[in-house]
């Protein structure tokens, strides 16, 4: 005897496989992109780490690392954006050269060690911020991008000045450091006109990439 509900039984099995299979394709390539995109984001933080610029009077000299930060942050959000950066700064302490050609313990306690242990912080803030302000719009006002623009700006460069200051007039012996105010005209004032063409580069960067980047920043359900 022929059982006639089989060809259908099938059928539907089938047809439940692949609901199956691409729910869990949809499911699976927000995070699959985000660790694309923290490793990119990676790459271009040590690519920003390597193009600087000595100014002779401090240590520390100007690079493009915050603005990648920034873009690290503003692009995938919080958590891939300080994955994307804690990853190098924890290799580098490791001793994988991935910072300014140098690593190990070294380079986390030199004279720019306090900008490097605020680097993740600042992109997790970025990324936290520019999160709320988007909400679940893809383009935002004025006002907001007004809001966004500063929020780069205080997060992604005076934050890092918080722990980069005292460390830098800790560190090195010099008698310009011996002050707050000669801490700050040393290590802080020289940079903030660069710190902030970076965060308006970046704001604009963000305003336009982010409405077509695919989604990366995990949430409690997946957005479309």
């Amino acid at each position: 005897m022929s059982n006639s509900s089989t060809p259908a039984s099938s059928e539907s099995e089938s047809e439940t496989a692949t609901r199956a299979r691409a729910t869990v394709t949809r499911r699976s390539n927000p995070w699959v992109r985000g660790i694309v995109y923290t490793a990119l984001f990676g790459a271009l933080f040590i690519a920003g780490s390597f193009i600087k610029i000595h100014l002779g009077f401090t240590p520390v000299p100007i690079s493009l690392q915050q603005f990648a930060i920034m873009l690290a942050g503003g692009l995938l959000g919080a958590v891939y954006g300080f994955w994307s950066i804690f990853l190098v700064v924890g290799l580098t302490a490791l001793g994988l050269p991935l910072m300014n050609g140098s690593g190990g313990i070294a380079q986390m306690t030199g004279p720019t060690g306090g900008f490097i242990w605020m680097f993740p912080v600042s992109a997790f803030l970025i990324g936290w911020v520019t999160d709320r302000i988007y909400g679940s719009a893809r383009k935002i006002n004025r006002s907001r991008q007004l809001l966004l623009l500063i929020a780069v700006f205080v997060f992604g460069s005076l934050i890092v000045y918080i722990t980069g200051v005292p460390w830098l007039a800790h560190v090195v012996d010099s008698e310009k450091y011996d002050t707050l105010t000669g801490a700050l005209r040393a290590g802080m004032y020289p940079y903030l006109p660069g710190d902030a063409i970076k965060a308006i580069a970046a704001t604009l960067i963000i305003i336009a990439l982010r409405p077509v980047l695919p989604l990366v920043r995990p949430s409690g359900r997946t957005k479309r």
